[in-house]
């Protein structure tokens, strides 16, 4: 993509705040934060983001000729899955499998719920059609097209303006569902999402479950990318407008799906991640991605980790997304005390109300552990919130709810709580279940974290970084100076790409891969023809082939490179032992799928800082509650900082877009091109052991250890099983007992232990 003469706009709208990074036309950039709900001021958080950088009145048209690109990730489609908003669908499938998506894989995901909720299904009606082809393509029963056509023009007649073809076996064989997409066309349906095309790969309930979510989400994306595109190109003509997949990869807004969008934001973040810590010089990573709604945490060594299938708000989707492992603990997760435990969370204040100190009468949130130990100052932070927009944040009644709280907790402890003991007390939780998060991407599956550098970025992910370092045994962390804002960051700095999938199912042999060279040579081309329709010169595409392969008899694939049958063979047993811990020769490997994936490389930005040659002055030394006792510390402004002199914790360094607690036994320093590394120093202190007193901190942290100890265990054994009914059924369980035989905590597997 070639460098561009005008401004560039590289936008993550999010759930609690939008961020914006602007890159001007001489190639520097600014930044910009605003709250993504704010509807007595703005109706879209992203195009007021562009009036406040170029300076636009709320009335004025925006200056399109000024501008070359906007790149945007956005929440849209997943708080319109989350909150079930989204276009009411018409599912279409082969007679007798109406129910298949409801029976699904009879997962029950809480185990121990007497009360079994459902999921709630997207589709709010099936028509099921007479027809059926065999897994081989015989023609058990033709379609019948009179009675398809009839039951189409009922749906139509109804009000529905959204259908999803999903046929048994229609993965492979594809006419009937080609015929049936013709018909709904042609009675007008808006949005056709044909399994075939949406996810061609085998496994009735996910490709089921993909194509309804395609359907369900991509008209609300598509009347949003409307939105947007009428603010930006009122006249038809202006700037191009992107946005970000969950792949990874960016593409043109009207080429932008619902099973595409789903982690379009934290997508971008782990792209700029890697950029970033790769100009810094570390490769071996631990994304620690905190924002306002939820933390989403990731791994890199070397590679962008995906997963082609995976659970979003209860429905199965299948489609390639970066492995992003999300927890509900964000600076606007909500504080809870049941008369026992604290807890954190899952719920949050988001951006309007929001907690307590933003001003608009939200309750208590992890935000507000931070102002009132202060950690997070309201003289340094963007006047943003109270009813009008433009409010500092409102430490007193941050106090005040805690002091409330205090009394309550008293009360039903006995002992004592001050508010600061109570704030504390939800930051180590909320450490914790982050912490939890983190190792389940990368320690449960088997690599050695103490020499990975932690990457945090996200608005509130440095008020934390030290504390979830020590509570990982990693000693170095890294932030860039754009870590408040890394999302938006690595949405601009992404690469264009585009994701083609096929249905193989052979046994692997050189005559399998020799028939697949002309379906290679079909999909590399018509991937490719799409990444350079979006801008990118044809000598700039990369073209990488991958095949997903099994052994017989398992329905756990891996992708891997392609190359001959020896190599094939060689890369799926590494990683099948590294998985699982054992590797069966003497089965036959089965190649499921192939995938192509077509890149266009982006125009690189430069994303260096300047640093100023002296450090100048604090902002002030001013207390904070660190180590159980008020204590004057330093507030330092990074940009006033010089490279190479350590800023020994306690302290806190202060920017426009973050926050950065230095703890005690840290230090912080400021390298050559702006980013800041802070190094473990000093061993951390261990707490004093525990008491036999009720604690309500203690009992949710080791409730929550516990816990986690019974699904590592369960981990461990699935993975390294032989046996398919432990390995892909669960049918096993594993809990942790005390030693007089009492239960103290049980996976969510099997629940023998009951008794």
């Amino acid at each position: 993509m070639s460098d561009s003469s005008g401004w560039q706009f590289w936008i993550d709208r999010g759930g609690t705040f939008t961020d914006v990074v602007a890159r001007r036309p001489d190639g520097t950039t600014l930044t910009h934060k605003l709250l993504s709900e704010n509807p007595r001021r703005y109706r879209d958080a992203a195009i007021q983001g562009i009036r406040d950088v170029v300076g636009a009145a709320p009335d004025d048209p925006l200056p399109a000729d000024l501008i070359d690109i906007v790149k945007m990730g956005t929440t849209v489609a997943t708080n319109a899955l989350l909150e079930r908003q989204g276009e009411p669908t018409l599912l279409v499938t082969t007679a007798g499998f109406a129910d298949a998506l409801r029976i699904g894989y009879q997962a029950r995901p809480d185990i121990f719920a007497i009360d079994i909720v459902l999921p709630e299904m997207l589709h709010t009606r099936t028509l099921e059609v007479r027809e059926r082809v065999a897994a081989d393509g015989t023609v058990i029963v033709p379609l019948d097209e009179d009675a398809a056509r009839a039951g189409l023009v009922e749906a139509r007649d109804a009000g529905f303006d959204s259908v999803a073809i999903v046929l048994m076996h229609g993965y492979r064989h594809t006419r009937h569902e080609e015929r049936l997409g013709v018909i709904a066309r042609e009675l007008g349906f808006s949005q056709v999402s044909v399994s075939h095309e949406v996810s061609p790969l085998m496994k009735l309930v996910s490709r089921g479950d993909t194509t309804v979510v395609d359907a369900y989400l991509s008209p609300i994306l598509s009347r949003y990318v409307d939105q947007v595109d009428t603010s930006l190109r009122p006249g038809g003509t202006g700037p191009r407008l992107m946005f970000m997949q969950s792949n990874g990869g960016l593409t043109d807004a009207f080429r932008f799906r619902g099973k595409d969008a789903l982690l379009s934001g934290p997508a971008g973040g782990v792209v700029g991640m890697v950029a970033t810590a790769a100009q810094a010089g570390f490769d071996r990573l631990l994304g620690f991605d905190m924002g306002g709604t939820s933390t989403d945490v990731s791994h890199y060594a070397g590679e962008l980790e995906r997963t082609h299938e995976t659970t979003v708000a209860g429905v199965r989707v299948r489609a390639p997304m970066i492995l992003i492992h999300t927890v509900a603990a964000g600076g606007g997760s909500v504080l809870h005390f049941d008369g026992a435990r604290m807890r954190v969370g899952p719920d949050s204040a988001g951006a309007d109300p929001g907690p307590a100190c933003y001003g608009n009468g939200g309750p208590l949130a992890i935000t507000d552990c931070n102002v009132l130990l202060g950690r997070v100052r309201p003289e340094f932070f963007p006047r943003v919130f109270g009813p009008a927009g433009d409010s500092p944040l409102d430490a007193t009644r941050s106090r005040a709810g805690f002091e409330e709280l205090s009394v309550e907790v008293t009360r039903a402890t006995g002992g004592r709580r001050t508010p600061e003991d109570l704030a504390e007390g939800f930051l180590a939780i909320a450490v914790d279940n982050m912490a939890n998060a983190i190792k389940k991407i990368s320690v449960q599956r088997g690599y050695d974290i103490n020499t990975y550098t932690l990457v945090c970025f996200g608005g509130a992910g440095g008020q934390h970084a030290c504390m979830v370092a020590d509570r990982l045994g990693v000693r170095r962390i890294h932030i860039h100076p754009h870590a408040g804002v890394l999302s938006a960051l690595g949405i601009g700095l992404a690469d264009v790409r585009e994701v083609r999938d096929r249905a193989v199912e052979q046994t692997l042999d050189d005559n399998a891969l020799v028939a697949l060279e002309p379906h290679w040579a079909e999909v590399s081309a018509s991937a490719s023809e799409v990444v350079v329709s979006q801008g990118i010169n044809s000598g700039d595409v990369r073209v990488v082939r991958r095949l997903a392969l099994r052994y017989a008899g398992s329905d756990t694939a891996f992708y891997v490179e392609a190359g001959s049958e020896a190599e094939l063979v060689d890369r799926f047993e590494e990683v099948h032992r590294a998985r699982f811990g054992f590797v069966s020769p003497e089965k036959q490997i089965i190649i499921e799928s192939l995938q192509v994936e077509a890149i266009g490389a982006a125009a690189r930005a430069e994303i260096a800082s300047p640093v100023p040659t002296t450090s100048g002055p604090p902002l002030g030394t001013l207390p904070a509650f660190v180590a159980g006792e008020w204590r004057e510390i330093p507030f330092l402004a990074r940009e006033r900082l010089s490279a190479g002199s350590p800023v020994t914790g306690p302290a806190v360094i202060v920017e426009s877009t973050a926050t950065t607690v230095v703890d005690p036994g840290w230090t912080a320093t400021i390298t050559d091109i702006g980013d800041m590394i802070l190094d473990r120093v000093e061993a951390p202190v261990h707490e004093a052991s525990v008491g036999t007193e009720v604690d309500p901190v203690q009992l949710e942290i080791f409730n929550n250890l516990f816990m986690n100890i019974a699904e590592q265990m369960g981990l461990v054994l699935e993975n390294t099983a032989a046996s398919v009914n432990i390995k892909e059924r669960l049918d096993f369980s594993c809990a942790v007992f005390d030693p007089s035989g009492d239960l103290i905590a049980n996976a969510p597997h099997m629940p023998v232990h009951l008794g």
